[in-house]
């Protein structure tokens, strides 16, 4: 199938979940994270965010607690923090988990979608080939409608087996060129979702 034949009309559902994964001071520790891209994220993630507040549609924050004692996620460190415009949120369900995917944290984020009935969940946060990706993908194989929404993440520099340094931006395009080929997840704009999700 085509890029073009897989190209739908975005739809955001009136009881679509938007799962925020992971939006924690220590991503902003240059030091220990290394070098990011979109500086935008933030902000991305902050508009739509308050449009799902305005529209009153659940949001689920996802915050991960390493169980690595030299990471800066780790509960004791400040790091572990979740953003002062996320940590404002009230959500309708707040996970916890120690892995990549949101669905292996507590309480059960499966559960908690079908025993409220939602079938369409939007995926934003930090990072984007990490926790939003291996969410993205396992929640795809729960049968869920997946949005994925790249312009409201952000990932850092990796370094491959071979010592190559393969950059943010080349990461991010990988990992939405695999999820939306490989029908994971529907790939959407900040603007688009915000669009959609306001009228």
């Amino acid at each position: 199938m085509t890029a073009e034949a897989k190209r739908e009309i975005l739809h955001i559902q009136d009881n679509a979940a938007l799962i925020v994964v992971d939006v924690q001071e220590g991503f902003d520790d240059e030091l220990f994270m290394g070098k990011r891209n979109n500086p935008g994220a933030d902000q991305n993630i902050e508009a739509i965010i308050n449009v799902w507040e305005k529209s009153r549609r659940p949001i689920v924050i996802v915050q991960h607690n390493s169980i690595s004692a030299g990471s800066v996620l780790n509960p004791s460190k400040p790091g572990n923090a979740l953003k002062p415009y996320v940590k404002r949120v009230k959500p309708d369900l707040a996970v916890t988990k120690s892995v990549n995917s949101a669905f292996y944290g507590t309480p059960d984020l499966d559960q908690w979608l079908k025993s409220s009935d939602i079938h369409q969940i939007v995926i934003i946060g930090i990072q984007t080939n990490m926790c939003c990706e291996t969410t993205a993908r396992m929640a795809g194989n729960l049968g869920y409608e997946v949005i994925f929404v790249p312009d409201a993440m952000h990932t850092f520099d990796a370094t491959g087996p071979d010592g190559v340094v393969i950059s943010a931006d080349e990461i991010t395009r990988a990992t939405v060129a695999s999820l939306f080929d490989g029908e994971f997840a529907k790939i959407a704009s900040t603007m688009g979702v915000v669009e959609s999700a306001g009228k």
